[in-house]
């Protein structure tokens, strides 16, 4: 048979485990050629240029 837990774990201790489990918001740059903002390291949804060039 396989191991059981001895004591049920609480509420509280569950929570803060879980408090670590979250999404960390991503970073943003602005676009050099529109201004508009954009995720660095990706091509302008608006414009479509990436690093100074037409894509």
């Amino acid at each position: 048979m396989a191991p059981l837990p001895k004591k049920k774990h609480s509420r509280a201790r569950k929570g803060g485990r879980a408090a670590h489990h979250f999404l960390s918001k991503g970073a943003l740059s602005v676009c050099q050629q529109c201004r508009s903002v954009k995720l660095p390291h990706r091509v302008c949804p608006t414009c479509g240029y990436y690093k100074g060039r037409s894509v």
